[in-house]
């Protein structure tokens, strides 16, 4: 495993421990952590960033580029819906 797809690893796992722990801290924080996977506009959204950032990072990295490109997708998906709900 190379050390990109082993940083997006790392940045995945922080993200779901952040979560776990904000739920210990406050129970059913973990729903609404999650919600944008719920959002059809913010999914909507987040494919139509992966679509192109999937085929350039395959185009440059090859699967490496392709995880990234999956993050960078989940990240936008969340920040949409983010930006929707406040």
């Amino acid at each position: 495993m190379g050390p990109a797809l082993l940083t997006a690893a790392i940045i995945i796992a922080v993200w779901i421990i952040r979560t776990a722990v904000r739920e210990l801290r406050r129970p059913g924080s973990a729903s609404a952590e999650w919600a944008f996977l719920r959002d059809p506009r913010a999914l909507g959204t987040g494919a139509a960033a992966a679509c192109p950032l999937g085929v350039l990072g395959w185009l440059q990295a090859g699967a490496e580029g392709l995880v990234w490109a999956l993050l960078a997708a989940a990240l936008v998906t969340y920040a949409v819906s983010k930006l929707r709900s406040e």
